[in-house]
């Protein structure tokens, strides 16, 4: 008489649980602790006192919010029309197997290892119009102000988020160009398709998912763009680069509302979250493969 041992149970869903442990707490419950603030009033010192729609009511009368609204995403668009196609070129560029560019992989990382508030005073030192790169290299052109001038400040700020974050989602299409079977660029080559022709008929195409993937972590992370902005341009000139979360910043830090700050922050996450959501729904079903969606 044979025996059938019972099969011990998979540990693969014991594997989560830390993982789940960790966005819990640091990721549900401050949260819920944020949207809790939203309905109080405190600030931030002494006793914080239940006050209903009030920190609400006010934040929606606010001029500002609007103002900081459309920075934002002002800056979430610009940041994504420069960012999207220079890291497609240099993810395409770099998924080639040649040993040099490996090298230069990894010189192009370093921008993503640094500060975004040391990278901010190095530009702020360098744009200097009076001790700036324009003086020490005797180039005239560059002695502007910069930073005192609302279309040159977006510029700059674009310029600077786009240097940093770039090497990141370059990185991200050179691992979706790899995944591309060499045999459709083989095919392709056969029936005469040029290398452009191969890029937009066959590269493109496969890059799809990845492109959502690309631009829903660099839509959602634009939306929390502080230290950069704070140390860079404080916001100005006047309130022209004054984003969503430094708003928020200055009404919980500097005006101790942190009432509507938290409102703020609330406001934040659903915004990333519907975006989130609009992307996912553009990219389409999940479960579809990357190699059908041409």
């Amino acid at each position: 008489m044979t025996t059938i041992s019972a099969r011990p149970s998979s540990p693969v869903g014991w594997m989560a649980v830390p993982a789940f442990v960790m966005f819990l707490a640091f990721g549900v419950v401050p949260l819920l602790g944020v949207l809790v603030l939203s309905f109080t009033t405190w600030d931030g010192i002494g006793e914080i006192t239940p006050s209903g729609l009030t920190s609400w009511r006010a934040t929606f009368s606010d001029p500002g919010l609007p103002h900081a609204l459309w920075i934002t995403f002002l800056i979430m668009a610009l940041s994504w029309l420069v960012q999207t196609p220079v890291s497609i070129l240099i993810g395409v560029f770099l998924a080639a197997h040649k040993r040099y560019r490996g090298v230069l992989a990894v010189l192009y990382f370093i921008p993503l290892l640094l500060s975004s508030a040391a990278i901010s005073i190095t530009y702020k030192a360098l744009l200097d119009p009076n001790f700036g790169i324009g003086t020490g290299l005797g180039l005239d052109f560059l002695n502007q102000d910069w930073l005192g001038d609302a279309t040159l400040a977006m510029g700059v700020l674009i310029f600077v988020v786009s240097w940093q974050f770039i090497p990141f989602h370059s990185l991200i299409y050179q691992g979706g160009v790899r995944q591309i079977p060499a045999s459709m660029y083989e095919a392709a080559r056969i029936d005469g398709a040029g290398r452009i022709r191969q890029f937009f008929s066959i590269t493109l195409p496969q890059l799809k998912y990845t492109i959502i993937t690309s631009s829903t972590l660099m839509t959602v992370g634009s939306l929390t763009f502080f230290d950069l902005i704070f140390v860079l341009t404080a916001g100005g000139p006047g309130d022209a680069t004054r984003a969503l979360a430094l708003e928020m910043y200055q009404k919980g830090f500097q005006a101790n509302l942190m009432g509507p700050a938290s409102a703020i922050a609330v406001i934040i996450v659903l915004v990333g979250l519907v975006l989130a959501m609009l992307l996912r729904r553009l990219g389409g079903r999940a479960d579809e493969s990357q190699l059908e969606g041409a």
